[in-house]
């Protein structure tokens, strides 16, 4: 029952109560004090009469006080009831008059759509995606006025309760693409039950936050179930658990003749108006990008098709030269990437699966936390300096902020920044809002609840894409007789194999920036970089 649906029961509940009430007393009262009995029709009438302001009859005046003085406690009710009245039915019967009315039902014709239960900050990037997609979608939400806000703001929306039945058939799910269920963990298994019934064959995208409830939404029936927890998790830790491993030796030695480093595109950059391919960074500077973190996940090899949006955070090679020169085009500064001591503050579903990824890389970590539980290390407000210090911030390579509430994490940022200007800070943030100003205070990657969610939902209901995986990133020194004679651009290593030729080694000399039309010679050494199925692929197909 909706809040106006429950306020009009009150009022009628208070109403026939103090009417019934004060016939029974007033009939006692004209016995007892006016020595006038009535029937309890008539006592009831009266009260009738007073509510309703229409006189009294032959019934006053009264004798006794008392008698008085209830006729005047019934007068003044009777009004009050009067007022309460306009505000309960006439003024909302006028508003509904006046105001949008929202549809209960999807036109004739409505096909191919996605059915959406219901809205919430997520499903905005979902909207969008859909929206770039031209694919069309329909918002079920059970509250009034909330849809009536929706609809007058242009989403495409209808009112009714999302798990039930004749709801879903207004929204035609039969034609439907695909149904998205993200209300509440029990509210979303009871729309997968009444999805399913209707349609058996329409694919049902459900949301989780508590992972282990997952498995009841995949019994009854949902195709797809995302859990945002578990996804921010992974993407919190893969800032620190894409390996990137090196593997070379002899002349080359990375750290002296080249360097592997981050690269956060700030917000406000000329870069974030760019793709990776049309930002001419290797042109330009020469340093080579072996990889990126985005909307929470490690991409290698970066495709030329990427958005350098603000936020993202490359992992690039070259040599000393090429990266101060790629600081001063980006004006962010650069860092050098390693593994190495964590701090993981929040040790709540988010922070034990970032912990959990962490155990799996063999990353030693340190974990704070108000509640002092297995696992936590530090028992304390991570809005402390002192707890911070203590859990060893100032040390650390990498810190990560778990946490629930934007502005802790926005707090501890700062703070952690101030002491730790080399470390790599990573933060969750449930609003959207807060992404920027989690930035400003020093983050180098923060992942966004509502972005992250919705644009997995996207991809599980346009299939074009799965749950990311982890990357490996490997830099290794090798021969490649197959490239001799040859250029580096008429070679087209990267789309030909997904590796990239960061060095070569040639008469005791490096050469880090390797133009398109660098000519490969016999016995030079070449340093790639890539996961290991694409180093397969290099090897393969240049014979190295």
């Amino acid at each position: 029952m909706d809040r106006r649906r429950r306020r009009n029961l009150y009022y009628l509940t208070v109403l026939l109560a103090t009417v019934f009430g004060f016939a029974y007393v007033y009939r006692y009262g004209m016995a007892r004090f006016e020595n006038d009995p009535r029937r309890y029709v008539e006592a009831l009438q009266f009260v009738v009469e007073t509510y309703t302001t229409t006189g009294y009859g032959s019934d006053s005046p009264w004798v006794s006080t008392e008698m008085n003085v209830l006729v005047i406690v019934i007068d003044v009710v009777g009004t009050l009831m009067i007022f309460l009245a306009l505000p309960v039915f006439l003024f909302p019967a006028i508003r509904d008059a006046l105001s949008t009315s929202v549809p209960s039902s999807v036109g004739r014709g409505v096909s191919d759509h996605v059915v959406i239960c219901t809205y919430t900050p997520r499903v905005e990037t979902l909207v969008s995606r859909l929206e770039a997609r031209d694919v069309g979608y329909v918002l079920i939400e059970s509250d009034r006025e909330r849809a009536r806000e929706l609809y007058e703001d242009g989403y495409e929306v209808i009112q009714g309760k999302p798990d039930s039945a004749s709801t879903l058939r207004g929204a035609n799910l039969t034609d439907a693409k695909a149904l998205v269920a993200d209300v509440s963990d029990r509210v979303d298994t009871s729309i997968v039950l009444t999805a399913k019934e209707i349609d058996e064959e329409v694919k049902v995208v459900s949301v989780v936050e508590e992972p282990n409830l997952s498995p009841y939404h995949e019994l009854a029936g949902a195709d797809t179930v995302i859990s945002p927890r578990r996804m921010i998790g992974d993407g919190l830790a893969s800032l620190v658990t894409a390996d990137v491993t090196t593997e070379v030796g002899g002349t080359v030695k990375a750290g002296d003749d080249f360097r592997i480093v981050e690269l956060l595109i700030p917000r406000g950059s000329g870069l974030t108006e760019e793709t990776l391919g049309s930002s001419s960074l290797r042109e330009d500077t020469g340093v080579n990008v072996i990889g990126a973190w985005s909307d929470g996940e490690f991409l290698s090899p970066v495709p030329p098709s990427k958005s350098l949006d603000a936020g993202t955070v490359l992992l690039v090679t070259g040599g000393e030269d090429e990266i101060d020169e790629l600081e001063g085009l980006t004006t962010s500064e650069v860092r050098r990437y390693e593994r190495g001591e964590t701090v993981v503050a929040g040790y709540g579903e988010v922070g034990r699966r970032v912990v959990a990824v962490l155990d799996e890389a063999d990353v030693p970590y340190t974990v704070i936390d108000t509640e002092d539980t297995d696992g936590v290390d530090v028992v304390g407000d991570i809005t402390d300096p002192d707890v911070l210090e203590t859990a060893g911030v100032g040390e650390a390579n990498s810190v990560i902020f778990a946490v629930p509430d934007d502005t802790d994490a926005e707090f501890a940022t700062l703070v952690t920044r101030d002491v730790n200007e080399e470390a790599s800070i990573a933060a969750r943030c449930e609003r959207e809002e807060a992404v920027s100003k989690i930035y400003r205070a020093g983050a180098d990657y923060v992942v966004s609840l509502a972005e992250m969610t919705g644009r997995m939902m996207a991809s599980a209901v346009l299939d074009n894409g799965e749950e990311p995986t982890r990357s490996h990133v490997k830099v290794v020194e090798t021969e490649a007789p197959g490239l001799t004679g040859g250029t580096l651009g008429g070679a087209d290593v990267r789309s030909e194999t997904g590796c990239t030729v960061v060095a070569v080694e040639r008469d005791g000399e490096v050469v880090t920036n390797l133009t398109p039309g660098f000519r490969f010679e016999e016995g030079d050494e070449l340093v790639i970089a890539g996961t290991d199925e694409s180093i397969r692929g290099f090897v393969e197909t240049f014979d190295a």
